[in-house]
């Protein structure tokens, strides 16, 4: 049984029959997207409940092993190289339990999106599509695909439904938009539908981006 992550949680409406489970960034905690709530157009959606979990605590090998709230290690500025496969299968697991945890709670998978930013969103990915059920989305923002050689052998076949969003700023300088639009074509060579977005931004959000967002919720959500 893994230990369920500390996280936050913000419901839109009692009862709620959406869950969003938002991954935060390295050295970031679950707070760090809470006031993103208010920014979207939620108007006409069902309940939403959002929970932004806290990764653990851990050494960060390229901050100089700084013990920061992290979900793997980051060995290699150069993302590619040297992957924490433990720490991202140990992270996995954390946010698999997060989302037994709502379909307990009533919600089915088909109603539950993962999303994250650049770490978070690394682990939108190696969650999402290993999940044995098709969830309802995947809103991955200024990230990338870990471990992509695992994937084609790994990914559910119930994956291949689930809508994938992916957002990147063109001048990313912490994750380059070439990595994210390498991930890009290889989930499309894998059969996904995925819905692209880059932006005249750095490793960061934009207001153009809430609202893309937000459409895409209201898509997938209808």
């Amino acid at each position: 049984m893994t230990d369920l992550l500390e996280n936050i949680e913000i419901e839109t409406a009692p009862q709620p029959g959406v869950a969003i489970i938002w991954m935060h960034g390295l050295g970031a905690d679950g707070n760090d997207f809470v006031p993103l709530v208010r920014e979207l157009d939620l108007t006409g959606l069902p309940g939403i409940r959002f929970v932004f979990p806290h990764a653990d605590t851990m050494p960060v090998t390229v901050n100089n092993g700084y013990v920061m709230r992290s979900w793997y290690d980051i060995v290699h500025s150069d993302l590619g190289r040297r992957e924490d496969e433990a720490g991202l299968r140990k992270s996995q697991r954390q946010v698999e339990a997060l989302i037994a945890r709502e379909k307990a709670r009533g919600i089915p998978a088909s109603r539950i999106i993962l999303a994250g930013f650049s770490q978070g969103c690394a682990m939108t990915l190696q969650t999402g599509l290993r999940h044995g059920e098709t969830l309802a989305g995947l809103l991955c923002l200024s990230g990338y695909l870990p471990i992509a050689s695992t994937v084609a052998a790994e990914r559910s076949e119930a994956s291949l439904t689930t809508p994938i969003f992916m957002a990147h700023g063109r001048s990313d300088g912490v994750v380059p938009i070439g990595r994210a639009s390498d991930s890009r074509l290889l989930l499309q060579s894998l059969g996904y539908q995925v819905e692209w977005h880059d932006y005249p931004m750095q490793h960061s959000l934009c207001q153009q981006e809430v609202l893309d967002i937000g459409a895409w919720l209201h898509k997938v959500l209808a």
